[in-house]
């Protein structure tokens, strides 16, 4: 099989004509091995497939899209290259509902920092696609939505968004931003601070596989 994006799998314990499905995507400089590493800890019934983002910063680095600075040592988003991932998440998971048994109306992203952010793109600019987000450590880019993407029916979209009151890398005024602006689009979803940094301690875990047991 040749898919769009590089991937890791673990295939549901509990095989049924078709199964619901787990996509993780993972953050700047990481890599499909990062987020899988806790794989073996989510429900036994989901397909659970990890994902390398397309472009390579080297010894084991990938990004959804690059960060560059500028002069003044601003940080700025290549949106054009967010919404190039964008496109190519969409895709490959048409290409998995190709080549795995999977249950399309039952698909949940889950992503963390900038895969969080990408998560949330695709979500927003193709709500009839995924059922669930679990958005960890991102926030949502607006500039990398779909065009009249606040015309989609969001009604059968859940999401849950987790966020580090001491987060260091995406500050958590973008986080509460992006809380608002989904009760705003009358998006269901459950918005919890921790007193962490930017990372998923065992609490995020257990609080959003808790949420998803509750959403699936």
């Amino acid at each position: 099989m040749n898919l769009s994006l590089e991937y890791l799998i673990r295939e549901p314990k509990i095989k049924m004509d078709s199964n619901p499905l787990l996509l993780l995507l993972h953050g700047y400089g990481s890599n499909e091995a990062d987020l899988f590493s806790f794989a073996s800890e989510l429900p036994e019934n989901y397909y659970v497939i990890s994902a390398r983002a397309p472009y390579d910063l080297q010894y084991g680095s990938y990004a959804w899209y690059a960060i560059n600075f500028d002069a003044d040592e601003n940080k700025f988003s290549d949106h054009e290259q967010a919404k190039v991932s964008r496109n190519l998440i969409s895709t490959f998971i048409d290409e998995l509902l190709e080549n795995y048994p999977i249950d399309a109306t039952n698909i949940t992203l889950i992503g963390f920092s900038q895969g969080a952010i990408l998560s949330y793109a695709v979500a927003l600019s193709d709500p009839q696609k995924i059922k669930n987000v679990i958005g960890l450590s991102g926030y949502v880019s607006e500039p990398i939505l779909k065009a009249g993407f606040e015309n989609n029916d969001f009604s059968t979209l859940g999401i849950f968004a987790s966020h580090g009151t001491v987060d260091q890398v995406i500050p958590v005024e973008w986080a509460r931003k992006s809380d608002a602006f989904l009760t705003q689009l009358g998006i269901a979803h459950t918005y919890k601070e921790y007193p962490i940094g930017h990372g998923i301690s065992p609490q995020v875990f257990f609080d959003f596989k808790n949420w998803l047991q509750a959403h699936s």
